[in-house]
């Protein structure tokens, strides 16, 4: 009985953010009233408290390292925005004047070669910077967003630094880093049909205005210092296994121990409220959503996902995993997998992980990066991004089929 009820609060909170704008509830709000809720209930009427509680520590371990790294990287971000360092940025590789269309293709590529080799989260926050300088009409800002997430997802898939769950896989023994490589070609092939269904309305051309923006020495010092901890967040995690988290905060205390003994302008905020312009709504929504998520592992409401593998073959099971994780966090969703330890051949393993990667962006609440574009791009909400689903499903399809060929 509990764990029904437990499943509707669970849907009822995914329809509080479907129907947002008709309901005037922050989605932030109604998940983490639900998302609290459900646990309340599970504690105090669940069968077994203390495997309850162990449960919660380790949702709660998991939630804490993403709100650390989502704390540091946009603090460094809105530092960065601010100061006009990411629109300089866009401006050196963009021509003055190019069209409007060429932009689709542009943002497709770079999300996906940054989200390869960095998180997602930070690609998002860097494309979601890039998106808001060029200054469009709120329609082609909606359709940037949905395609940025689509190639932040397909390129995190296809390297063991871009996407979780992709590492998860590869330490599984189930890829090697040479196979993932196979992934690239069908990822940007379906980023770049995406980019050209979404090419109309897109008319005219693009003007940009060459502002020049002074960057102070501190101003530069930081955009080193939020490089170098990408880099070496890459680097180390794969050489010593440091949480990125860490790799990030550390980065953060530089910056913060630099403004210490460098003078800046008087004017100036001192650098630690840069904290303030952080938007806690994007970082409460995420905490609302993984705790729901995670009740719904403790109750065993995910274990049916690996009947799928009993019902379809692989390969058609692999496809549905995908459009399910638009709608649950892939991470349970790939440990779920790999614990029930499938025997599949290495292209429906690499299929599997193309799928669970990339099938978080069919709607909007299925990866972070839609979490945080619906966050930040004025516009981007559950329905407006549900709008280009179909052409969302059909390049994800295309990738997909193209791996099938590998």
């Amino acid at each position: 009985m509990l764990e029904a009820v437990l499943i509707c609060l669970a849907a009822l909170a995914f329809l509080a953010i479907v129907l947002e704008d008709f309901i005037h509830i922050n989605k932030a709000k109604s998940t983490l009233f639900l998302g609290t809720l459900c646990w309340i209930l599970l504690f105090t009427i669940g069968p077994d408290h203390a495997a309850t509680e162990t449960a919660f520590s380790d949702n709660i371990l998991d939630i804490a390292s993403l709100w650390l790294f989502l704390f540091a990287a946009m603090t460094f971000v809105a530092y960065l925005n601010q100061h006009g360092m990411i629109e300089a940025l866009v401006y050196r590789l963009l021509p003055g004047n190019m069209p409007q269309k060429a932009l689709l293709p542009f943002v497709a590529v770079f999300a996906f070669v940054f989200s390869s080799f960095c998180d997602n989260i930070t690609t998002t926050l860097v494309t979601v910077a890039l998106i808001q300088s060029l200054r469009l009409p709120v329609r082609s800002n909606i359709k940037l967003a949905v395609l940025a997430v689509f190639s932040i997802n397909s390129g995190g898939a296809a390297l063991i630094t871009g996407d979780v769950t992709t590492l998860m896989i590869f330490n599984s023994g189930k890829v090697g880093i040479g196979d993932l490589f196979a992934i690239i070609g069908p990822g940007l092939a379906a980023c770049l049909l995406l980019a050209t269904m979404l090419m109309p309305g897109f008319e005219g051309r693009l003007q940009l205005e060459r502002v020049s923006t002074p960057a102070s020495a501190f101003d530069i010092s930081v955009a080193i210092i939020f490089i170098s901890t990408i880099l070496l967040t890459l680097v180390i995690n794969l050489v010593v296994h440091v949480p990125p988290l860490l790799v990030f905060m550390f980065g953060l205390s530089l910056v913060f121990m630099l403004s210490t003994f460098v003078n800046r302008e008087e004017a100036e905020l001192p650098i630690i409220d840069y904290i303030r312009k952080i938007e806690f709504d994007t970082l409460l929504f995420f905490l609302g959503i993984l705790l729901i998520v995670g009740m719904l592992k403790e109750i065993g409401a995910l274990n049916a996902i690996t009947r799928l593998y009993i019902a379809f073959s692989p390969n058609i099971a692999n496809f549905l995993i995908g459009c399910v994780s638009a709608m649950i966090d892939n991470v349970p969703l790939t440990a779920a997998v790999l614990k029930s330890n499938l025997d599949m051949p290495l292209r429906d393993w690499l299929g599997f992980t193309y799928s669970v990667g990339v099938g978080g962006s069919l709607l909007a609440i299925g990866s972070a990066a839609g979490v945080l574009m619906m966050s930040k791009i004025e516009g981007v909400g559950f329905i407006s991004y549900l709008r280009y689903t179909p052409q969302l499903t059909v390049a994800f399809s295309v990738g997909y089929g193209l791996i099938q060929f590998i």
